[in-house]
């Protein structure tokens, strides 16, 4: 009758169990209704996902490879597969524990006690001893302990599938940043070059004119010295050129190398307009926000966790196996042995230690909070920095492009002056700097514009559809 009872027993306390600390609401969050210098709407930029918004089939394949082979990437990989196994090792704990146990030995009796000597050393009588069984136990999570402890391992598992999300967005924007840089680059010295070419003529034409006697040796030293000028340029963008292919090779995983160019700084694409999406939208689209939720939700069930260890522990522990005196009798019915326990362990005295670890914990939580909070206000942040970034950095270029216009008719006008002996070559000199400046400063305008245009997108979470999970393949999505 007691066998019958004790299983129906134990139901009625799994269904009366309760799961201590508070359940998880996401707290309350402001954001504002629409961005600074943008219309709030549906659409986004962040929708498009990355091989359909970067036009440049050299750029897109950098990023396929950056996907595949980057370290940072493997190693954001690597913590999921860590976290997942560690929500592994905290479910086990919901489940009973059975273990194969065998004991082999000797015992002697001597003056009436009982002296364990596995080596046969000492008087009296002896009696050898064999045991082979099976062992269980199991804790029942009445309080919910294990459960919360599930719960917040599965949301620190969640939390690095966020992270690494983080880490390949991150990834993307890097490659194609670091892309636009390099063609900058290529652009700045393609103008240094040419510049570099003009300013050997006018040396030449400077030393002639001086030989004929019609200028002063002042203006060939000052054409002399223009020319140097221009050749470090040269020289200085020539190292920044090798060392930002080395950086993306780096972002690739791969030994430093030269880089493949595809379109002209100049010719990477920006569309018209550029939707930014609702603000909070944020919420559910940055993986670095989630990530910082999924924080908080794992605080929030450590608290439970830590309350339970207030309350008793009930756990139960049973074996089955067979004992005997003699080896060749272990496995026969008369020597089988069995117990079932219940056994129930409740804190009386740990000077508070209990009770400051659920202080300790609400702390966490609290911080956790904040930690929250801080995130999404620095992704708004962001967003509204690279929209600000992005209509100034186009109205920049505008004015960049009108000024070159204006620097090279200057020139001409001094050139003009110059050949027909009524200026010196001073004004021919700063007119040329001042060109040679403004066409690397428009240079600077259109990269500006484009990294403006891939730091937004990576601000809003773009990289990939919003449905889809970029947890293991991104890299097959691709063009």
């Amino acid at each position: 009758m007691a066998r019958r009872l004790l299983p129906a027993g134990l139901l009625c306390s799994l269904l009366a169990a309760c799961t201590l600390g508070p359940d998880y609401v996401r707290p309350p969050i402001t954001t504002p209704e629409e961005w600074r210098r943008a219309a709030a709407d549906e659409a986004s930029i962040a929708n498009i996902p990355w091989w359909d918004l970067f036009q440049d089939e050299q750029l897109r394949d950098l990023i396929t490879i950056a996907l595949q082979e980057n370290r940072d990437l493997k190693i954001a990989i690597e913590r999921i597969e860590e976290a997942r196994a560690r929500y592994g090792i905290s479910r086990s704990a919901l489940y009973p524990e059975i273990d194969a146990q065998a004991v082999g030995g000797e015992i002697r009796f001597t003056d009436g006690s009982l002296t364990h000597t596995p080596d046969g050393s000492g008087g009296g009588r002896k009696t050898e001893i064999y045991n082979l069984g099976l062992g269980f136990s199991w804790e029942i999570d009445f309080f919910g302990r294990v459960r919360r402890a599930n719960e917040a391992e599965l949301a620190s598992l969640l939390a690095t599938q966020e992270a690494r999300r983080a880490v390949a967005i991150a990834l993307v924007a890097g490659v194609a940043r670091a892309y636009v840089e390099l063609r900058d680059l290529d652009r700045r010295l393609e103008i240094a070059r040419r510049t570099l070419e003009s300013r050997r003529e006018y040396l030449g034409l400077a030393r002639d004119r001086f030989e004929g006697g019609i200028t002063p040796e002042l203006d060939w030293r000052q054409a002399e010295a223009e020319l140097h000028r221009v050749q470090s340029f040269v020289y200085e963008i020539e190292k920044s050129v090798e060392q930002k292919e080395n950086e993306i090779s780096y972002l690739l995983g791969h030994n430093p190398a030269a880089v493949i160019r595809g379109r002209p700084v100049d010719q990477q694409p920006i569309p018209p307009q550029v939707p930014a999406g609702l603000p909070a939208a944020l919420l559910e689209r940055r993986p670095d926000v989630r990530a910082a939720e999924q924080q908080l939700i794992a605080a929030n069930a450590r608290i439970g966790e830590a309350k339970a260890l207030l309350y008793p522990r009930i756990s139960l522990t049973g074996a089955y196996g067979s004992t005997s005196t003699d080896l060749d009798n272990l496995l026969e019915g008369p020597s089988s042995t069995w117990h079932f326990l219940a056994g129930i362990v409740q804190p009386i005295f740990n000077a508070g230690r209990n009770r400051r670890r659920v202080e300790v914990q609400e702390s966490r939580q609290r911080q956790a909070v904040y930690e929250y909070e801080k995130t999404l206000l620095q992704a708004l942040r962001e967003v509204d920095d690279s929209l600000v970034a992005l209509q100034k950095s186009g109205e920049q270029r505008d004015a960049q492009g009108h000024r070159v216009a204006a620097e090279r008719k200057v020139l001409e006008l001094s050139e003009l002056r110059y050949r027909g002996g009524v200026a010196a070559y001073l004004e021919v000199l700063d007119a040329q700097r001042s060109l040679f400046n403004a066409e690397i400063d428009e240079v600077s305008s259109i990269s500006e514009q484009v990294t403006s245009l891939i730091r937004l997108y990576s601000a809003l979470g773009g990289g990939w559809p919003a449905e889809s999970e970029p947890v293991e393949g991104e890299a097959e999505q691709g063009p």
